[in-house]
């Protein structure tokens, strides 16, 4: 125990403590002023509303990918098993190049862009002729363009793309162990008794997976909220728009503006840990209702 108290000690809470110590030293009003900025302010909803959907989105599909792994054998599984763990292994500065790359207006998927948002017409007026003039039609009340972005590579669905392809692993590895486990008995057994395919999903498999589920959500938005290489690349960083908060947190770095920096970073830090704190809850509160 206290080599383990040691070693946390040493590598997580010395780091923490000493952020928190360095902002100690700012007045009130220079910290709310560093952290409140509408600069700041817009990156907040960047990394956090983006990385929030990555992470749901993950669930949802990890779920897909872990139960075609574990329950389906198929020519080549072990190859699409193994390339489920690229994103641990490729750096993450290759992964923003290469999303970039593919992505970009000249890149393999660049036909995709105008589908999506719209072009600038010679004279700087933006055309919507993709997914987000379809948006508008349904809800005429929102600007899309300028909450989804009218771009992929540059723009918000960068970030999206990023954060969801460095998340993905998380979900899919935790929910594996628990899928072997899960005895193919119980799901003979409900349709025995005469329950549909839905019904046997929903009271008889999803109850016992949403454990791990909700760790896999929560191990994907944490490792999305603090993603700062492969972001980088793909996001186009307009502030006010497209600009993450570790980006603009080393740059406050090399302004050096090293108060600035550790204050953006205890936001995040406190921010992160609430939630985490929150969904930690979440998930012994669904464990202790499953026992019951």
């Amino acid at each position: 125990m206290g080599f383990t108290l040691t070693y946390l000690s040493l590598i997580v809470l010395v780091p923490l403590a000493a952020a928190f110590i360095k902002t100690s030293g700012m007045t009130w009003d220079a910290f709310v002023e560093a952290v409140a900025s509408p600069r700041v302010m817009a990156s907040y909803r960047v990394s956090f509303g983006i990385s929030l959907l990555a992470g749901l989105v993950n669930a949802f599909f990890g779920l897909i990918v872990a139960w075609v792994l574990v329950r389906y054998p198929f020519p080549g599984k072990r190859i699409v098993d193994a390339i489920v763990d690229l994103p641990f292994a490729l750096p993450t500065a290759v992964a923003g190049i290469a999303l970039t790359a593919i992505y970009a207006r000249n890149g393999w998927a660049g036909f995709l862009e105008p589908l999506w948002g719209g072009v600038v017409a010679p004279d700087g007026h933006v055309v919507h002729n993709g997914f987000v003039q379809y948006l508008g039609s349904i809800f005429p009340g929102v600007n899309w363009g300028e909450w989804l972005g009218l771009k992929i590579a540059f723009d918000r669905p960068g970030i999206f793309i990023a954060l969801t392809f460095i998340g993905l692993p998380f979900v899919v590895r935790t929910l594996q162990p628990v899928l072997e486990e899960l005895e193919p008995e119980f799901e003979e057994a409900s349709a025995t008794l005469g329950a549909t395919r839905w019904q046997t999903m929903h009271k008889v498999i999803f109850p016992q997976l949403l454990p791990a589920l909700i760790t896999g959500f929560t191990l994907s938005f944490a490792r999305a909220l603090g993603e700062y290489g492969s972001v980088v690349f793909i996001a186009g960083n307009q502030p006010l728009h497209s600009e993450i908060t570790p980006l603009l947190i080393i740059t406050k770095l090399e302004q050096y503006d090293y108060q600035g920096a550790t204050a953006i970073a205890v936001v995040l830090l406190v921010t992160s840990f609430t939630l985490l704190l929150l969904i930690n809850l979440l998930q012994n509160w669904t464990r202790r209702h499953q026992r019951a």
